[in-house]
Parts: structure tokens; sequence; C-alpha cells
């Protein structure tokens, strides 16, 4: 029985210091999401000021970018697969150049044009920052359990939605799978780092939803249609990256050429196409669609498609805030179809579509309620579960282990 007693003290005594680490990471990942996400605010607001300054030179910026991931990046390089090999014990160590990297290159992505989102670097700010500490402690499983800590903080200090951030961090490493041993320190890391953030000024995206959506037989129906286009369209944007970036690396087997080629196409593209309406985060687009401005039909395929050749390029940056932006335009277009009102639409897009292409459930309903209102949480979660079962099991992160695949290793 002392035993027993013991033991529990024991664990008591752990979570305790792991949620008090948490904090103290939280803190800084915080600090360090401020000033990567204000440094692309203001690289943003000038590629947008005079486009013809910026887009022009968007191949010239990504060999700058591959020249300095070939020279200085060695296992920094891999990105968020470096995360999650890390995550799932393959890598020992995230070094610490990778945050200097990942954040120059994201920020010069940007400012020239490119169709790329930020939540990658957030998450690998996190990790690198929280695995370092991890690596450190001598406690069992501590850099694993860190390493979920640290996507989680990452995401939650850049985008200021802590409790869609805890179930993001314990849910995408393993679909179908949450890693609790790691709750107590992803919660108080993720609050403070997204406390901090908003603190020292980060802005936070948030719509104030007033449309009533009674949640009848016949508004269910529209819901689950809505939840499968979301998650085919989420599935496929997973699918194209994937295919993509395999097919520019077959083709451009050197990477300095792969990013100059293809960045003459996307530059070239981006100033036909609505002189940069598509390129960067796409956070005009998703405040168009809720501020009653003109959203055409074409725009989140456009939106989709710049943004997978973006990435397959080389260009760096993440996936979530365009798919967002692609979920909020799809939403818009389909509002009239399925005769539901169109902010109520584009945010359910705005989070399925997300959901859909990470292959991960709870994640965007909280997103959704957090960014949306919680009195629409029903209707999110119709509509994200839907888009969950039907993305085909795609995801935009390729070392995601699903639960079966977890079993079986080791």
């Amino acid at each position: 029985m002392q035993r027993t007693i013991k033991a529990i003290q024991k664990t008591y005594a752990v979570q305790a210091m792991l949620g008090l680490l948490g904090v103290l990471v939280g803190a800084v990942v915080g600090v360090l999401d401020v000033g990567f996400g204000k440094g692309l605010l203001y690289v943003s607001s000038l590629r947008t000021l005079h486009p013809w300054m910026f887009l022009p030179f968007l191949p010239l910026a990504g060999v700058l970018i591959a020249a300095c991931y070939r020279r200085f990046g060695g296992k920094s390089s891999k990105g968020m697969n470096l995360v999650f090999a890390a995550g799932h014990g393959e890598e020992a160590e995230i070094p610490l150049r990778l945050i200097p990297l990942v954040v120059g290159s994201t920020w010069l992505t940007h400012l020239f044009g490119g169709s790329a989102g930020r939540e990658g670097v957030a998450v690998q700010i996190g990790a690198t920052v929280s695995h370092w500490v991890g690596r450190h402690l001598s406690i069992q499983d501590a850099s694993r359990i860190f390493l979920v800590v640290g996507m989680s903080e990452g995401f939650a200090g850049l985008f200021q939605t802590p409790f869609a951030a805890i179930l993001f961090g314990m849910e995408v490493l393993a679909a179908k799978e949450l890693r609790s041993e790691a709750l107590i320190p992803t919660l108080t890391a993720s609050i403070t780092a997204a406390m901090v953030s908003h603190r020292l000024g980060l802005e936070k995206f948030t719509v104030a939803l007033t449309d009533s959506v009674p949640l009848d037989a016949v508004t269910l129906l529209k819901l689950t249609v809505l939840g499968v286009v979301f998650g085919v369209v989420g599935g496929l944007f997973a699918w194209l990256l994937k295919q993509a970036k395999q097919w520019a690396a077959n083709f451009w087997q050197n990477p300095l050429m792969r990013i100059a080629v293809m960045g003459v196409g996307l530059s070239i593209a981006f100033l036909l196409l609505g002189q940069g309406r598509y390129s960067g985060l796409g956070t005009n687009l998703i405040e168009a669609c809720f501020a009653q401005q003109p959203i055409y039909a074409w725009d989140w395929a456009l939106k989709l498609l710049l943004t997978v050749l973006t990435l397959a390029a080389g260009f760096q940056g993440g996936e979530v805030t365009p798919l967002f932006s692609i979920g909020a335009c799809l939403g818009s277009v389909l509002a009239g179809l399925v005769g539901l009102p169109v902010p109520v639409a584009a945010a359910l897009g705005y989070a399925a579509v997300f959901g859909g292409a990470s292959n991960t459930l709870l994640a965007p309903m909280l997103i959704g309620a957090e960014v949306f209102g919680f009195s629409y949480l029903p209707c999110f979660f119709v509509v994200c579960a839907v888009a969950y079962v039907f993305n085909a099991n795609q995801c935009i992160y390729p070392l995601q282990r699903r639960k079966s695949e977890e079993e079986s290793q080791p």
C-alpha cells in the first residue's frame, strides 16, 4: 500500500514539474512566435503595397533560400519531417540553427510573393526549443513528450487558439491516437504561449458570426454534404502536394535549379493573376469572405494550386493558413448551393479543409469554435467529422503515423 501511495505521489510530482516547465518553455516560444509573426506581417504588407517591386524577384529569393539550406542546413533541411522523425524517436536531435533558417527563408518567401503559410515555422520553433529542453531532463521519454508540447505551443502562440493547439499537437504525430502523457505540460505551455503572444501585441484573427443555424434534419444534411466536399478537397490538397514534391524533385534534382525555374513560372502567375491576389498567407481572401467583398468561384482552386507549387518548388512556410483560405473561399462559393449563410459556410470550410488536409479530427473543431464562436461548435463537429472520414486518409505531413503503424513499431 505504501509503495502504491509513493508511486502516485511521484507521478503527481513529475506532472507538476512538467506543468511548470510547460509554462517556462511556453513563454519562450510565445516571445519567439511574436518576433516571427510581426516580421511576417511587416514583409507581407511591403509586398502588398509594392507587388511589382517584389514579385518579379521571387526566383532570386528562392535561389538564396536553397543556397542557405544547402550551405548551412544539414539535418535542418528536413524541416517538419525532422520534427516528426524526432517525435517518433528516429532522430535524437533537432539542431537549434533550424530556427533562424526557417524564419529567414519564410520571410523571404512571403516578401517576394510565394503562396505559403506560417504554422510550419511556428511548430518547428516550438518543437526545436522544447525538444532541446526535454533532452536535458532525466525523465523517461521527456524529449518526445516535449516534442508534442513544442508543436502545440508553437501553434498556440502564433494563432492564439490554445485549446485547438493542444489537440493539434497531440493528434498530429499519430492519427487516431492522443498522447495523454503530454497533456499537462502541453496544456500549460499552449495557454502560456497564447497569453504571451497576445500580451506582446500579436494579432489574433476572430470573426463574430451572428447567423442562426438550427440543427434540424435538413441542416444536418447540408452540413454532411459540405463535410464531404471539404474532406475531399483537403485530401486532394495533401495528395497533390506529395505528388508535386516528388515530381519536382525527380524532374530537377538540383534544388537550386528547381526553385529557380519554378520560381520564374510562379512569379509570372502571381503577377498575371491579380498582381499578388494569391500570394502570401491568403488572409486577404479570408477577410474578403467575411467582409462581403468579391470572392470568385475559382479563388479556392487557384490558391490551392499555387500553394502546392510554391511548396513543391522548395519555398518555405507552411500549409495551414492557405488551407484556411482555400476552405473559406470554397465555403463562400458553396453557401448559395446548399442554402446556408455565406459567413457560416465560409467558417465551416475554414476549419474542415484544414482538418481534411492535416488528417486531424478534434483540432479543427476547436479552431472553428475558438475563431468563430463556441455556439457553432455542433456545426463544426458535424462538418469536421465528415471531412475527417472523407479525406481518403491523406495528410500534409507525410511522416504522420496512423494508429496501426504506431502499434507495429518496436
